[in-house]
């Protein structure tokens, strides 16, 4: 057994709906299957947002939608996930099975680019949860920033870059290790880098 599989057995299982939505993500999108949250992850979403009790919450990146489901689950009576993704392909997947989980409607779906999309919120914005494009990262946390009301959590993943963080050697990693020195020196917010997968950095703003 492998530390991965000691923390997957040691968090609240998988119902049968998510374990049904891993399987298809890697068997039909091979590919891309690793850009889908781990199910030790995705409990600490629904986690985070029961303690937040959020009546908005904004994902950035849906992918088939696993984080959405974890995100929606913990969603307080008439609290309501903005969800922004740019392919249609992969939140067809999430569709069917945020119906399958019996959330969807708790979810609105907008397509197109995820930063127009927030410069288009109107109130404040509860929680948040960032999985996208990386080199993105930077202009999607000043976006959400302004935008959170003061408690309100943002969470941010991939924040290591399987430790590239350290040594960039792309894009996404030059933006993603921008992003960490950004955050810790803002003082609108308090943070706390996680080592939880490829690094998960929570964000409150300050009141």
């Amino acid at each position: 057994m492998t530390i991965s599989d000691y923390l997957l057995d040691h968090c609240t299982p998988a119902d049968d709906v998510l374990r049904d939505l891993a399987a298809e993500t890697r068997q039909s999108l091979p590919a891309y299957a690793g850009m889908q949250i781990s199910h030790d992850e995705g409990e600490l979403l629904t986690m985070l947002v029961r303690l937040v009790a959020p009546a908005t919450a904004v994902e950035i990146g849906v992918f088939t939608g696993y984080s959405s489901i974890c995100i929606a689950r913990g969603l307080p009576k008439g609290g309501r996930l903005l969800a922004f993704d740019v392919s249609e392909e992969f939140t067809a997947v999430a569709r069917r099975y945020w119906a399958r989980a019996g959330v969807d409607d708790r979810i609105e779906l907008t397509l197109g680019p995820a930063l127009e999309s927030v410069r288009a919120l109107t109130g404040e914005i509860d929680f948040a949860f960032v999985d996208a494009d990386k080199t993105g990262y930077p202009d999607y946390y000043e976006e959400l920033v302004p935008r959170m009301r003061p408690g309100g959590l943002i969470v941010i993943d991939n924040v290591l870059r399987d430790g590239r963080v350290l040594d960039p050697v792309n894009d996404g990693d030059v933006a993603v290790s921008r992003l960490n020195d950004r955050i810790v020196t803002d003082d609108r917010v308090e943070s706390v880098m996680l080592p939880v997968r490829d690094g998960v950095t929570l964000v409150r703003k300050r009141a």
